[in-house]
Parts: structure tokens; C-alpha cells; sequence
């Protein structure tokens, strides 16, 4: 006897801005895929990844947007299946940027301006040790070695890939206990680790990059979060869907969620929630290495 047809679909998504603004930001998503599907699909944002996967494991949630390692933690908790990636730039990877307060401490050169985007208008900041020209990492990875013991470093949540796991792992491979070599400050969102950084709570902070772009708040991120170090590159967040679900619906599910990033809508949608460019089929031998880190820190996808 097959999967039985669910009456109604919950999608989710994690905040890497401002909760309230994201949930107006999903409806659309919401609504479409309701479109295409012939059921009623309400979106929701929960409060970090641990509570997507949490909703998804218990049925509260039937689709969701995970980052790296919550994506695994969804698979291996909750019986998700992997089916979508999403690619920024033409790239299906990204990588942590480490910033800071105190050039001086951690730039062995001169800040330089690099450009970016807030709303489609064009905005500033200042990278140094090289980062303004890659586009990839690692880059200037020795700099983390002279976070002095004590310093606060600000961090995402504990099951952020860019924002916990592989920052923590360059730490670790530093000599550098992420747990008791630092004061580690959790922010709960890649902008609220921005905004730590800018308003002093931190004076060393990670989140994906640019992450800056997505910080509101009255502190100068422009001139006082200075990007200093690139980790390596992580694969990006992606898509699952219940195991649970009968395979036709997760199969319209994914081939509604491709169409939608193909559409003109679709695509600036996306770009507005998560930054997405595109969604592609998920590769899942690239999430070995997000396995590995968050293993070397004594974290499995059951976790």
C-alpha cells in the first residue's frame, strides 16, 4: 500500500535575516507551489535549522530550506530526502568569512573597498589579507591561529555549516579550542553575527559571506566589519522533502521548485529569501566533507 496524499504541505525556511521579513518574503513560494501541486502548502520559518529539522522529523514540516549540515541532520533524524541544491553565482559552493573589529590585530595590510549590493543599490565594505580578490577560499587561514585565548568570537548556531562547524574544525586544526580556547558568543543568525562584530560584542565573528549584505542595523558595517580570512569552500544549502511522502508528489515537488527558479518571479523570489541564483540537482557526495567536520567535532547528522 502506497503513501498515503497529504491534505496540506508545510514548507520551511530558517532565518538569515530578520524573521518577520522572511515570512512575507516565503509566501510566494508557498503559494506557487500550492498552484502546482493542488494543495493548500503554508510556509513557516522557524527559529534556527535544529527546529526545521525538529518540524520535519515530527511531521510539522513535509519541505524545507537547510543549510549544509542540517540538511544531513534531516536525512539521517528524520528520513529526508536530499532532492535540490542551490547555486550562487554559478557556484554550488560558498565558504565562511571570518571578520572583525580590529584590523590592526588581524590585516597584515591595508583595508581595501569591495563592492556589493543592498537592495539592488550599491553599497561597500572592507576586506583584507587578500580576500577582496578571491573568489574562493581558503584564504589568509593562518590569521585564525593568532585569535589570542579568550577573545569572543561570535558564531551562528551549532548546526551552521559556515557558522559553526567548519570554523570551528579551522580552529581545532589551529590548536585553538572552539569550546574553551575562546569565549564563543552564539548569535543565533549569520546577520546577528555581523552585527556582534559591528557593535563590539565580538571581536572576531563568522558567518557566510557576504553576510554583511544582510545586516540591518544603525552600527557602520561598511568601515568597522573588516573581512580578514576565508575558510574552505562548504557546498550549499539545499532542499528536502519528507521520505514519507508518496514518491509521485516528492517527485512534482521537486520539478515545481526547478520550474519556479527557471521563472523571471521565481528566480528574483529565491534571490530575495536566501540570495539563491538557481536550484540544481543535489550532489550528495559533496556532503562528505560537511560529514567529516562536523565528526571531527564529535557532531553526527543524529545529533
Amino acid at each position: 500500500m502506497g503513501a498515503e496524499m497529504p491534505e496540506e504541505l508545510v514548507i520551511g525556511f530558517v532565518p538569515s535575516r530578520e524573521a518577520d521579513a522572511l515570512v512575507e518574503t516565503i509566501q510566494p513560494v508557498a503559494d506557487y507551489l500550492a498552484e502546482q501541486l493542488g494543495i493548500p502548502v503554508e510556509g513557516v520559518v522557524t527559529t534556527d535549522y535544529t527546529g526545521l529539522v525538529t518540524a520535519m522529523e515530527s511531521d510539522q514540516a513535509h519541505i524545507g530550506a537547510f543549510g549544509p549540515f542540517s540538511l544531513l541532520q534531516a536525512r539521517d533524524r528524520a528520513g529526508a530526502e536530499i532532492i535540490l541544491q542551490s547555486e550562487r553565482f554559478g557556484s554550488a559552493t560558498y565558504h565562511t568569512q571570518f571578520m572583525t573589529n580590529d584590523p590592526d590585530k588581524y590585516c597584515d595590510d591595508e583595508p581595501v573597498e569591495v563592492e556589493a549590493e543592498i537592495d539592488d543599490e550599491p553599497v561597500t565594505f572592507l576586506n583584507c589579507n587578500g580576500t577582496a580578490d578571491a573568489d574562493s577560499g581558503p584564504v589568509a587561514e593562518e590569521k585564525i591561529a593568532t585569535i589570542e585565548e579568550g577573545t569572543t568570537v561570535s558564531f551562528v548556531e551549532q548546526a551552521s555549516a559556515s557558522g559553526y562547524i567548519f570554523p570551528a574544525t579551522i580552529l581545532l586544526n589551529n590548536d585553538i579550542d572552539p569550546e574553551t580556547g575562546i569565549t564563543p558568543l552564539f548569535a543565533g543568525g549569520h546577520d546577528s553575527s555581523v552585527i556582534a562584530v559591528c557593535e563590539g560584542d565580538a571581536e572576531v565573528g563568522v558567518a557566510f559571506d557576504d553576510a554583511r549584505t544582510a545586516a540591518e542595523t544603525e552600527c557602520d558595517v561598511a568601515n568597522e566589519v573588516v573581512v580578514f580570512a576565508y575558510g574552505p569552500e562548504i557546498p550549499n544549502d539545499g532542499w528536502a522533502v519528507a521520505g514519507d511522502l508518496p514518491q509521485e508528489l516528492k517527485d512534482q515537488i521537486k520539478q515545481a521548485l526547478l520550474d519556479y527558479s527557471a521563472s523571471e518571479e521565481g528566480a528574483q523570489v529565491l534571490n530575495d529569501i536566501y540570495e539563491i541564483d538557481a536550484l540544481v540537482e543535489a550532489d550528495l557526495d559533496a556532503f562528505t566533507i560537511v560529514e567529516e567536520a562536523a565528526e571531527q567535532l564529535g557532531i553526527t547528522g543524529d545529533d
